[in-house]
């Protein structure tokens, strides 16, 4: 028995972890919709690492598709909330702490500090579709020198909520929903161009999502990291080749190379072949 819940054990943190959440904001909202959200999200994510351990060959795919398009497409377009960066500053500038401010708290602002950026590699909606493509393996060396395009990106996201509040435009929450349909379609667009000319799924990820200047600091810190035991390695390099974000998995410390992106994906752990890796 003890031996089962060691091995159960991250999925058992995590799915505890949204429970928690779930049932508090359903008490301190009074809102009911709080626990079926975040109890779906948790569910799905200890599923996949059930599935992982069992070890069933497309257990993340099923986490990205069943928690992204329930974000994408329920709660995106069919509840309109603007669930991207921009809706983050304009729920926050609204006062609603609801919606996208909650999201954004839960998933990339605090809950990164337990499961660092495990929501990249499991629940992106963006990610979930780049991911798709054949350039899982990056085939060209990192671009680091266009890191800075996130930083124009944040930034634009928050001058287009303010401006929305300064010049006090009307029909905020259509402009909303549009917002997030177009500014999909082009995430989307940019995404794919950029997985096909850098020969690299997350390109997008590396050099355009804005998301990643919150989920950063607090990755650093992340509780759950992929540890090598360096007593089993034998410093093939196989981790190293086969890491989507170029995190170098056999540095322990927390200042390893690109170490705030690793997004749990576990490539570096299967391709192991002497079982030094775990998270």
């Amino acid at each position: 028995m003890l031996d089962k819940i060691k091995t159960y054990r991250l999925p058992l943190i995590l799915f505890l972890f949204f429970e928690i959440v779930a049932f508090s904001l359903w008490q301190i909202s009074g809102s009911i919709f709080y626990l079926y959200n975040f109890s779906y999200i948790g569910f799905f994510i200890a599923l996949g690492l059930v599935l992982y351990i069992r070890q069933y060959p497309h257990a993340r795919m099923v986490v990205q598709f069943a928690v992204g398009s329930y974000m994408l497409i329920y709660l995106g377009i069919f509840s309109r909330e603007n669930m991207q960066i921009e809706g983050f500053w304009f729920y926050l500038f609204s006062g609603v702490f609801q919606a996208a401010v909650i999201h954004y708290a839960v998933a990339k602002i605090f809950g990164p500090l337990l499961f660092g950026r495990g929501w990249c590699g499991y629940a992106c909606w963006t990610a979930m579709i780049l991911d798709l493509l054949p350039y899982k393996i990056p085939e060209e060396p990192r671009k680091s020198q266009l890191g800075f395009i996130r930083y124009i990106v944040f930034t634009l996201s928050l001058l287009f909520a303010s401006a929305l509040f300064i010049f006090k435009v009307a029909n905020m929450e259509n402009i909303m929903l549009w917002s997030f349909i177009i500014g999909n379609i082009l995430y989307y667009m940019v995404g794919i161009a950029l997985a096909v000319a850098f020969k690299d799924n997350r390109a997008f990820c590396k050099y355009i999502c804005p998301i990643t200047i919150f989920l950063k600091p607090a990755s650093y810190f992340s509780l759950i990291r992929v540890k090598v035991h360096e007593d089993k390695c034998i410093v093939c390099g196989k981790c190293r080749r086969v890491c989507p974000m170029d995190v170098d998995m056999l540095d322990n410390s927390r200042k390893r190379l690109n170490g705030t992106e690793c997004i749990l994906c576990n490539a570096c752990v299967k391709s192991c072949p002497t079982g030094a890796l775990e998270i």
